[in-house]
C-alpha cells in the first residue's frame, strides 16, 4: 500500500501497535516506509526504549528529564551494547566466511526458583550449555559457597529490578557472560560479588549492594545503567572496559580504583569494546546545551549574565573601550549563579574609575599662560631615546591601536582550537586505554576514581558531588577528564601527585572546600579549558614540585588565589582569564616558579599577581587590570621577572614591591592605577596577622621537607636560559603613567635601580624617594608632564640621578634633601625651579643642562652643601636669577657653572642638539612589549582607604 493513501498521523498510529521485529521489515519495504518509521521517534520508539527491562533511560543517571537526540538511535545504541557479550568468535579464527554459513545454536532458557526445574543457580549452571539463558524467578537467591562461572552464560531477573536479589560471590572462569536486571548482595563469607580474571562480563540494569567487582587482565568488563551502593569496582591492567551511565552513592573508599598499566594481553572482547567507545565518543562531542550537566547556560562559552559594565580609562583625550570589551571577553561562560556578584564587583568599579575620566590628560598639567609661553620659547626635549614609548601614551595610539590587538591575541580559545594546536593534547582526547567512564554520577561518598601504579582511565560527561575527593591520580598514572561536572567535594576536586599526568579539559570545577586542581610532586597534566570557579579555596595548587601546563581555563570566583604555585611548584600558565577572586589572582609562594605569561587577570579583590618567600616566577605579557588593590605585589624576599605586562586600572598601586625583594620589572606598561605606579616599601610583613578561619590549617609539610630536592635538569635550564641574574632589584624600560599618585614611590631599605623609564603625566611626582638607606641608581628615564616635581629626594636619602630627562613637570624640575649625585640630566621646562636643594641637603650636582620658565635654574636653601659646578643654566622668562646661592653652610661649592639668557629664538632651539635631549640609550629604546597573546593563607593585612600611607600593600596577602 502506497504510504501516501493515508494521512502520516494514521500511519503513526496504525504502527505504533507493532513490535520491534515488525518495525524493522516494515522499514525495509522502501524509502518511503522507511521515513515514516523514523517519524515514530518520540511516540513508538520512545515506548520500547523506555519499556525495556534491560536498560533505563539514556540519560540516567545525571540526565533523565532530558530527551537524547533520537530515541531509535538510543534503542540501537542499547540493543547493540547488550549483544556485544555473544560476539566471541575464537572458534571462527580461520575466516570471517565462515559466519555466513554458521547455523545458529539453539539456546534454551532454563528457570531458577521455587517451583521451577532449577532450585539454585549452581544448579543451573551445573546443567547449562554455552549461551543459554538463565532467569531467576523474583526472590531472594543464596549460595553458600562461592560459584564457578565455567560456561558462557546468560543470567537474566525476571520482573522490574529489585524483584531478583542474589547473595552469591561468583568466579568466571569462561570467555564470555551476561547479567542483567538484579540485585546483588555479597555472600556472607566475602564482601566479593563478582571476579573474573580472563574472560569479558556484561552488566545491564543491575544494582550492587556492599560489596566489590574484581576484574583483572586479560579479563574486561561493560557495565551499563547500574548502581553501586557501598560496593565499588576494582581494576588490574585492565587493557579496556567501559562504564556508562551508572550511579555509585555511599563508597567508604574509592567507588572504583584502576591499579596497573593497560595491559597488552588483550581478550577478544577489546576490539568490540573500542568499536562501541567511538561510537559513544562521537556522540559526545557537540553536548547538548540544555542537558550539560553543569550550572544553567546558554552553550558552554556564552554568558547569562547580560550586558558587562566595567571601568573606562582614558589616555589622552581619547577614550578607550578595551576594559569594557576585554572584560566582556574575561566573562564569558560565567555560570549564572554568579550574576550579582560580578554586577556588585562592576557597578563598585565604574563608580571609581568616574574619576578616571578625561582628568587624566597630560592637557590639565599647565595653565594656558605657560602653554602660551612654552610656544614661543619651544624645547626640542621630546627627540630623546624614549621618546617612541613617550609617543605612544601621549596620543593614546597605545590604548587604541595595540591593546585593541592585545584583546584580540588574548581570547579564550575553544578546546577544539586547543586539540588542532596540540598533538600531545588531540592524543591523549582520542586515547582509548584503561577505563572509560561516561555519564556516570559519583555522590555522597568518601571517593570517585582512584588511579595509581600507571594506571589509566578515561572519564567523560560524569558528574562528581558530595565526595572528599572526586579523582585522585597518582605514581606514574594518567587520566583523562573531558566535560565532566566536579563540586562540593570536601578536599580538593582533583589530585594528582608522584609523577601523574593525563588532560584535563572542558570541566565545571566548582564549589570545592580545598583546592579544584591539585599538582603536587612532579605531577604533569595538560590542564586545558576548564571553568574552576566559587571554591572555598584555590582554584589551580602546584604544589611540590608539581608542574603542568594550564591553560584557556576561565577561573573566577574563587575564596582564595585563583592559581596558587609553591614549593618549587613550576607551571606553564598561559591564555587563562582569571577574575573576581576573592584574593590574588595568581600568587607565587615559598620558593614557587612557573611561565605565567598571556592571561587576563582582572577584578580580583587582591593582587592580580602576588609574589613573595622565594617565589621567583616569569611573569610575561599578561593583562592585569581593575583590580580591586594593586596590580602585582612583590613581598617579602620575592623575585621573579615582570616583563611586558598592561597594569591597568586597579584600585591600589600598579606594582607594589618590599624593598626586601629582587623582581626585575621590565618593559610592562602601568597606566591609571589609582595610587602609585611603582611602590616599594620596606615595611617587614607580620606573622600570625590572618583573620579567623584563615590560620595555616591545611599542611604542605611533605612538600615544605622536599623543597630542597632536584628539580628536572631540562626544566632548569630552560629556566635559566630564560633569566638575567640580578644582585638588586630592576626596574627599567617601563612606561609608567596616568597613574593617581606619584609614578615611582621608594621608601626601601635596599638598593634599587630606576633605568630607562618613561614617567610621563601621574597626578603626584614624578619619583618620590621619601626613605633610601642604600643608593637608588636613577639614569636614563624620562619623567615629564606629571602634575607635582619631576623628582622628590628626602632627607637622609642616597640617590644618584645619572642621564635623565626631566621635563614639564607642574612643580620643580628635582628637589632634594638627602646625599649623592646628580650628574648629566636635563632638567628643562618644569613649572618652578629647575633644581632646589633644602635642609641638610649634600649633592654633587655636575654637567647638568638645567632651565626653568618661571623660577630658579638651580636654588639652594637653608643648610645645604656639596659641589654645584660645570653645570649649563639657562635663564627662562621670569626675571629672577638665574642661580639662587642662599645656602648658610660653609662647604657648598659654587664654580665652573655656565649661565646664559636666551636672545634669540635659534639660541633657545639649539639648547639640547650638541648632545641631543636625554635620555641617552644605546640602541635606543624598544617598543613596548603588550601582551598578543594556595593553600592556606597564613597572614594577611587589614584594608587602608587612606592609601599606602602606612608603608604597605593597600589589600595584599601575605603567604
Amino acid at each position: 500500500m502506497e504510504v501516501g493513501g493515508l494521512p502520516v498521523e494514521l500511519w503513526q498510529l496504525i504502527l505504533s501497535y507493532l513490535h520491534l521485529p515488525d518495525l524493522g521489515r516494515c522499514s525495509l519495504v522502501c524509502r518511503a516506509w522507511y521515513e515514516l518509521i523514523l517519524s515514530l521517534d518520540k511516540t513508538r520508539w520512545r515506548q520500547l526504549c523506555l519499556g525495556c527491562l534491560e536498560h533505563r533511560h539514556p540519560n540516567w543517571p545525571n540526565k533523565p528529564g532530558v530527551e537524547p537526540q533520537s530515541w531509535r538511535e538510543a534503542f540501537k545504541q542499547h540493543y547493540l551494547a547488550s549483544k556485544t557479550w555473544t560476539k566471541n568468535t575464537q572458534d571462527l579464527e580461520s575466516s570471517n566466511c565462515l559466519s555466513l554459513f554458521r547455523r545458529r545454536k539453539g539456546r534454551r532458557q532454563l528457570c531458577i526458583g521455587a517451583g521451577c526445574e532449577f532450585g539454585s543457580l549452581r544448579a543451573a549452571l551445573a546443567a547449562a550449555s554455552p549461551y543459554d539463558r538463565l532467569v531467576l524467578m523474583p526472590g531472594v537467591h543464596e549460595e553458600q559457597g562461592e560459584v564457578l562461572l565455567k560456561v558462557p552464560v546468560e543470567v537474566v531477573g525476571q520482573g522490574k529490578l529489585g524483584d531478583v536479589a542474589l547473595l552469591a560471590s561468583i568466579d568466571q572462569h569462561c570467555p564470555t557472560a551476561r547479567l542483567c536486571n538484579m540485585v546483588f548482595m555479597p555472600a556472607r563469607f566475602t564482601s566479593v560479588l563478582y571476579k573474573t580474571t580472563s574472560g569479558y562480563v556484561q552488566f545491564d540494569n543491575c544494582n550492587f549492594e556492599s560489596g566489590q567487582l574484581q576484574i583483572h587482565a586479560p579479563g574486561t568488563c561493560q557495565v551499563k545503567f547500574c548502581t553501586f551502593s557501598q560496593s565499588s569496582i576494582h581494576l588490574r591492567s585492565v587493557a579496556l572496559c567501559i562504564l556508562e551511565n551508572c550511579e555509585f552513592t555511599g563508597s567508604e573508599n574509592a567507588s572504583v580504583t584502576v591499579e596497573g598499566c593497560p595491559s597488552s594481553d588483550r581478550n577478544w572482547a577489546c576490539m568490540h569494546l573500542a568499536t562501541l567507545a567511538k561510537s559513544c565518543a562521537a556522540s559526545l562531542q557537540e553536548p547538548d546545551p540544555a542537558g550539560c550537566p553543569v550550572a544553567e547556560r546558554d552553550g558552554w562559552g556564552e554568558s547569562l549574565l547580560g550586558p558587562v559594565r566595567t571601568c573606562e580609562i582614558v589616555v589622552g583625550e581619547e577614550q578607550s573601550s578595551f576594559l569594557s570589551a576585554v572584560g566582556s571577553q574575561a566573562l564569558l561562560g560565567s555560570a549564572q549563579e554568579d550574576t550579582e556578584f560580578g554586577d556588585n564587583l562592576r557597578a563598585a568599579k565604574e563608580e571609581e574609575y568616574l574619576a578616571l575620566d578625561s582628568s587624566s590628560s597630560d592637557s590639565d598639567l599647565h595653565s594656558d599662560d605657560e602653554e602660551d609661553v612654552q610656544a614661543v620659547y619651544k624645547l626640542p626635549y621630546q627627540a630623546h631615546s624614549l621618546s617612541p614609548m613617550l609617543a605612544d601614551v601621549t596620543h593614546g595610539r597605545l590604548q587604541s591601536d595595540r591593546l585593541h590587538a592585545l584583546q584580540r591575541g588574548l581570547k579564550l580559545k575553544s578546546l577544539q582550537q586547543e586539540l588542532q594546536q596540540d598533538k600531545e593534547a588531540q592524543s591523549l582526547a582520542n586515547s582509548l586505554q584503561g577505563c572509560i567512564i561516561r555519564q556516570c554520577l559519583f555522590r555522597d561518598g568518601k571517593g570517585g576514581i582512584f588511579i595509581y601504579s600507571r594506571g589509566q582511565a578515561k572519564l567523560e560527561g560524569s558528574i562528581f558531588r558530595d565526595l572528599t575527593y572526586a579523582v585522585r591520580c597518582i605514581q606514574n598514572s594518567k587520566v583523562i577528564m573531558l566535560r565532566n561536572d566536579i563540586h562540593r567535594c570536601k578536599a580538593s576536586g582533583i589530585f594528582l601527585r608522584l609523577s601523574a599526568g593525563g588532560l584535563i579539559a572542558d570541566n565545571n570545577i566548582h564549589s570545592n572546600c580545598e583546592a579544584g586542581v591539585d599538582i603536587r610532586k612532579g605531577a604533569n597534566p595538560l590542564v586545558l579549558c576548564n571553568k574552576i570557579h566559587s571554591g572555598l579555596r584555590s582554584g589551580i595548587v602546584v604544589v611540590g614540585n608539581g608542574k603542568g601546563i594550564i591553560r584557556s581555563n576561565q577561573i573566577y570566583g574563587n575564596k582564595e588565589a585563583g592559581i596558587y604555585i609553591l614549593y618549587n611548584g613550576n607551571p606553564a600558565v598561559s591564555g587563562n582569564h582569571i577574575f573576581q577572586g576573592l584574593a590574588a589572582g595568581i600568587a607565587v609562594n615559598e620558593n614557587g616558579r612557573g611561565q605565567i605569561t598571556g592571561n587576563i587577570i582582572c577584578e580580583n579583590q587582591w593582587g592580580g599577581a602576588d609574589i613573595r618567600h622565594g617565589g621567583d616566577p616569569v611573569l610575561r605579557n599578561n593583562l592585569i587590570s581593575c583590580g580591586y588593590s594593586d596590580g602585582v605585589v612583590v613581598g617579602d624576599c620575592g623575585k621573579g621577572l615582570i616583563e611586558g605586562n598592561a597594569i591597568y586600572g586597579n584600585k591600589g598601586c600598579g606594582v607594589w614591591m618590599m624593598s626586601s625583594s629582587l623582581p626585575h620589572l621590565i618593559n610592562n606598561q602601568i597606566s591609571h592605577n589609582s595610587i602609585y605606579g611603582v611602590a616599594v616599601f620596606c615595611r617587614k610583613d607580620h606573622a600570625g596577622d590572618y583573620p579567623p578561619g584563615q590560620g595555616a590549617s591545611e599542611s604542605f609539610q611533605e612538600e615544605r621537607e622536599g623543597a630542597g630536592g632536584e628539580n628536572d635538569p631540562d626544566s632548569e635550564e630552560e629556566y635559566l636560559a630564560a633569566r638575567h641574574p640580578i644582585s638588586v632589584a630592576l626596574v627599567e624600560l617601563n612606561s609608567i603613567n596616568h597613574n593617581g599618585a606619584a609614578g615611582l614611590h621608594v621608601k626601601s631599605s635596599e638598593a634599587l635601580n630606576v633605568a630607562a623609564n618613561v614617567i610621563h603625566a601621574n597626578r603626584g611626582g614624578g619619583v618620590a624617594v621619601l626613605q633610601s638607606s642604600q643608593l637608588t641608581r636613577i639614569a636614563d628615564n624620562s619623567i615629564s608632564c606629571n602634575s607635582r616635581g619631576g623628582v622628590l629626594v628626602e632627607a637622609e636619602c642616597q640617590v644618584e640621578l645619572r642621564g635623565n630627562g626631566i621635563y614639564k613637570n607642574s612643580s620643580h624640575g628635582i628637589v632634594s634633601k638627602g646625599e649623592g649625585v646628580i650628574v648629566e640630566n636635563d632638567i628643562v621646562g618644569n613649572r618652578r625651579c629647575g633644581l632646589q636643594l633644602l635642609r641638610a641637603a649634600d649633592m654633587q650636582v655636575t654637567k647638568n643642562r638645567i632651565q626653568s620658565f618661571q623660577d630658579y635654574g638651580i636654588a639652594l636653601f637653608d643648610e645645604a652643601k656639596g659641589l654645584v659646578q660645570e653645570n649649563l643654566i639657562f635663564q627662562g622668562t621670569s626675571k629672577k636669577s638665574i642661580l639662587r646661592p642662599m645656602s648658610n653652610a660653609e662647604d657648598c661649592i659654587i664654580q665652573n657653572n655656565v649661565l646664559l639668557t636666551f636672545k634669540k629664538r635659534f639660541d633657545m632651539e639649539c639648547m639640547l642638539i650638541n648632545p641631543p635631549a636625554r635620555p641617552h640609550i644605546e640602541g635606543g629604546a624598544p617598543r613596548s612589549c603588550v601582551a598578543a597573546g594556595s593553600q592556606r593563607v597564613s597572614s594577611i593585612t587589614t584594608r587602608v582607604d587612606g592609601g599606602c600611607h602606612n608603608h604597605r600593600s593597600i589589600f595584599c596577602t601575605i603567604i
